[in-house]
């Protein structure tokens, strides 16, 4: 077993609820190591709130690779995952290779996204002695063939689906599995049944962990902010305040 497997089981069955923020550089991953987060993921959700871009299938393993080692030199305490992006993970092959180059570039674990059908590169990564989080429920970079956003597990087969994909990812190796716009009360019954913890987002109450997008956390990304999601700064109000003082200092008005 991982030693990440391991650490979370333990903290799973001691009743612990952690807490879980994205970062993609360095001062944000620092202040959220020294703030006490538990884990830290290097998202590929960077695309969409660093990079621009519309959505997560445009970033490449470059891009994570830029971010991963960013965020490595920030943190000294809390295990940092990173997302294998769209198409690096085709084959258990390219899965496993890609991962190592995760590692390499300061990953304590990877994630990747998919349930029963990518037991395979998942098994090739854990066989590794790598560290694995999984990913099911809604899948950001399945979004163009989905044709949207949309909530999981509405009817009883589709919930069945998603508990069967979440077994199969424990059995694999997983040391967690992020529950993403899963229903609620799916996501209670599955987190129910594993003994590693859920990270849920957007997935209710009843999962182990609960994971946000830092820039949803702080307000620094008012273009866009999921429903689920509750700001606890106004970032972005203060940059634009500040700034308008510097052109206006400048400017002598």
């Amino acid at each position: 077993m991982h030693p990440l497997t391991s650490q979370l089981t333990q903290r799973k069955a001691a009743g612990e609820k952690l807490a879980v923020l994205t970062a993609y550089d360095y001062p944000t991953a620092r202040l959220l190591d020294e703030a006490g987060v538990d884990l830290i993921l290097v998202g590929d959700s960077l695309g969409m709130v660093v990079l621009g871009l519309p959505d997560t299938t445009g970033v490449t393993m470059d891009m994570m690779l830029h971010h991963v080692a960013a965020v490595r030199r920030g943190v000294k305490r809390a295990p940092v995952i990173g997302d294998l992006p769209f198409e690096s993970y085709t084959t258990p092959e390219l899965a496993l290779s890609n991962a190592l180059r995760l590692v390499q570039a300061g990953a304590d674990a990877v994630k990747l996204e998919g349930g029963v059908g990518f037991t395979e590169q998942v098994k090739a990564i854990t066989r590794a002695g790598i560290g694995y989080v999984g990913h099911i429920g809604m899948l950001p970079q399945s979004v163009k063939i989905e044709g949207g956003y949309k909530k999981k597990g509405k009817t009883e087969e589709a919930a069945a689906r998603l508990l069967d994909d979440a077994l199969a990812l424990e059995e694999a190796g997983a040391a967690a599995i992020v529950l993403e716009s899963v229903v609620p009360e799916v996501a209670t019954k599955i987190s129910q049944s594993l003994q590693i913890p859920t990270i849920g987002i957007g997935a209710g109450n009843g999962c182990d962990a609960q994971v946000l997008v830092v820039h949803d956390l702080i307000g620094a990304f008012p273009w866009f902010k999921p429903p689920f999601a509750t700001s606890h700064a106004n970032v972005a109000q203060e940059i634009t305040r500040a700034t308008r003082r510097f052109v206006e200092s400048v400017k002598g008005s």
